[in-house]
């Protein structure tokens, strides 16, 4: 039952196990509204399709794009989404992920000027491009965290083998922050993302109710860290500022999340009103940590992990949390998360919530890897092309959770089929 595979043929089909799970989805066979523009001060987005930041783990040494990275974001910009979310770029070394992830400085800024340069120039819609500003934390390759977490320590940090980063530390970071703010800038960025979620270190920061000091403890300690960079930013860069949000952890006790592990928004729909109040133009949905519960923010029915729940169920909940953000704020932008698993009837699903007011733009992640043209078969064919959908198998995450570069082992398999079969022949060694 958990791991029910995609069988819809029709949008009747899907609207029927819709029905039993009680959830009243928008769904609409009309897509006209995916091509509309929005406007909101100076920002221009040309239309309601958004590449969600997928990591490919493919950057050079010195945290360049890589000739694969550029074939990438080439293929995002050739496929007419009109807001590219990029992949996560570490604001300083110790924040990287790993040494194949991207990292912003000023000792390397020319590369990233050379790929905004690409994207615009191999787009026809002039796209709204995101740069997402990250620290890795835990997850990173020097193992530095906010506090202990009986949770997520086992599959993190080994003892002895990481660094609670201080408040001193952390009052630096901010300041890191502004640094790629202002490179963003010269870059050609049009926006930049403080990124907060899936148990990065910021994320981490919004769960850290047993941390002392002032970064930890109460509600206003806890966000000091987002907000006062964010400020810090409004304050010193002309660069518009987003926000990739863990609308909860789905970890017990955690960021807006009972003991029993569901959600408990209260404080997640006062830090979204809070982060409206200070600027903040988009945010973008998502929930939990893909390395302990990846079915919550990427429902899947393929591969060796077998979720605790139908797929469906998943998806319901991103689409719900989506909304439940839009109707928190009223002039901040919202991308709303949770439409690759319905394959072909993801346009429909967008569309529909964007007429009701669920969302202001749909966001796809593992649908750009498998299908990077899927945006200019909504707005040329009225819908995607079910033979170059994505399958929800997650071998892309699958390899970037193992250090290895990531893309769509089943679509784009010239390239991702060999990595794909040399990490199963790593485990199996």
């Amino acid at each position: 039952m958990y791991n029910k595979k995609f069988n819809y043929s029709s949008l009747k089909e899907l609207r029927a196990d819709l029905s039993e799970l009680d959830f009243e989805l928008p769904l609409t066979e009309n897509v006209e509204i995916l091509k509309k523009e929005i406007k909101l001060d100076d920002l221009d987005i040309p239309n309601r399709i958004a590449i969600h930041p997928m990591e490919g783990a493919d950057a050079n040494l010195d945290g360049t794009p890589s000739d694969l990275t550029r074939r990438r974001y080439k293929r995002f910009a050739n496929g007419g989404a009109g807001l590219i979310w990029l992949e996560a770029i570490a604001v300083n070394d110790s924040g990287r992920a790993n040494n194949s992830q991207l990292y912003l400085n000023k000792d390397n800024l020319s590369p990233f000027k050379r790929l905004v340069d690409l994207i615009n120039s191999e787009s026809k819609v002039d796209p709204y491009l995101v740069a997402q500003l990250t620290h890795s934390g835990r997850f990173g390759k020097n193992k530095i965290i906010a506090f202990r977490d009986k949770y997520i320590d086992s599959i993190s940090i080994e003892e002895n083998d990481f660094h609670i980063i201080t408040d001193s530390e952390l009052d630096q970071l901010q300041l890191d922050y502004l640094q790629a703010a202002k490179l963003a800038v010269e870059a050609g960025f049009d926006a930049v993302d403080i990124k907060s979620c899936h148990r990065y270190l910021l994320s981490s920061l919004l769960a850290a109710y047993d941390r002392e000091g002032k970064y930890g403890g109460s509600y206003e300690n806890r966000t000091r860290f987002l907000k006062e960079t964010i400020q810090k930013i409004r304050d010193n860069v002309d660069i518009d500022i987003t926000v990739r949000l863990n609308i909860y952890d789905a970890i017990p006790g955690g960021w807006s999340t009972d003991q029993n592990g569901e959600p408990d928004l209260k404080e997640t729909a006062k830090l979204i009103k809070e982060l409206e109040k200070i600027g903040v133009q988009i945010i973008n949905i998502t929930a939990s940590t893909p390395y302990l519960k990846p079915h919550i923010n990427r429902p899947y029915d393929n591969g060796e992990y077998i979720p605790s729940e139908h797929p469906l169920i998943g998806v319901k909940r991103l689409l719900e949390l989506t909304k439940f953000t839009k109707e928190q704020l009223t002039k901040t932008l919202v991308v709303g998360t949770g439409f690759s698993w319905l394959r072909q009837f993801g346009g429909n699903t967008a569309a529909g919530m964007i007429e009701d007011g669920w969302t202001d733009l749909a966001g796809f992640g593992r649908q750009a890897f498998a299908y990077p043209n899927f945006a200019n078969d909504i707005f040329e064919n009225g819908e995607m092309d079910k033979t170059k959908v994505c399958i929800s198998c997650s071998k892309c995450a699958e390899l970037k959770a193992n250090k290895m570069k990531a893309g769509c082992v089943v679509r784009d398999s010239e390239i991702y089929l060999p990595i794909y079969k040399q990490l199963k022949t790593q485990k199996t060694s």
